[in-house]
């Protein structure tokens, strides 16, 4: 993994959120319709043209109260993506594009964390806004897991790190209908243009 050539504010980027095995199907936090979502990313990965593709994980060492035995669901979840374990691995049907990517973003070590903005180069500490802007990145695409969660976060800190954000709804799957079409009303409120329909579970 490497980063492009700078070419201030005219490249597109490709961000892909989340897209591990704790998310899907079978995982201790799973999305329904992840493991699809994971096929549709990686092949689109495998045939689209973009100038940067990026991933985030969940990436978690002891995420303090985000963590809980009783979850809340909404500021607690499962136990779920602890550093290194499988769960916080890309899912299978995503992993033969990972070697496409131009660099991948961990974010939640010690403290909950939705936006891939919130993370840090993997074995370094560069941030994922200070890595697109070095890489000439004007504008992104974001996928991936989960609609009303990590990809809004995700979604609306691109808007404010000032890139021109779409949001591909038919390569993200949302935790429920009603979570996530708030979601879209946000990411739309904030300027996030919305192209297609997500997978709701």
């Amino acid at each position: 993994m490497s980063a492009p050539s700078a070419d201030a504010g005219t490249r597109r980027a490709l961000v892909v959120v989340d897209v591990q095995n704790d998310f899907c199907e079978g995982g201790s936090l799973a999305v329904a319709g992840g493991a699809q979502v994971a096929a549709v990313i990686a092949d689109y990965v495998a045939l689209a043209d973009y100038d940067v593709v990026v991933a985030t994980q969940d990436w978690h060492v002891d995420p303090g109260e985000h963590w809980s035995e009783t979850p809340d669901f909404s500021d607690s979840w499962p136990v779920h993506c602890r550093a290194e374990s499988d769960g916080a691995a890309f899912h299978d049907e995503f992993a033969p594009v990972v070697d496409r990517l131009d660099a991948i973003f961990r974010k939640g070590e010690y403290a909950a964390a939705y936006s891939g903005f919130e993370g840090a180069l993997a074995g370094g500490d560069e941030s994922l806004a200070s890595w697109l802007r070095d890489a000439g990145v004007g504008s992104v695409d974001v996928v991936g897991i989960a609609t009303d969660h990590c990809v809004r976060a995700t979604a609306l800190d691109a808007v404010s790190e000032g890139f021109a954000t779409r949001v591909l709804l038919g390569m993200t799957a949302g935790v429920a209908a009603d979570s996530t079409d708030a979601a879209l009303t946000t990411m739309r409120d904030a300027g996030v243009e919305l192209v297609g329909q997500p997978v709701v579970g």
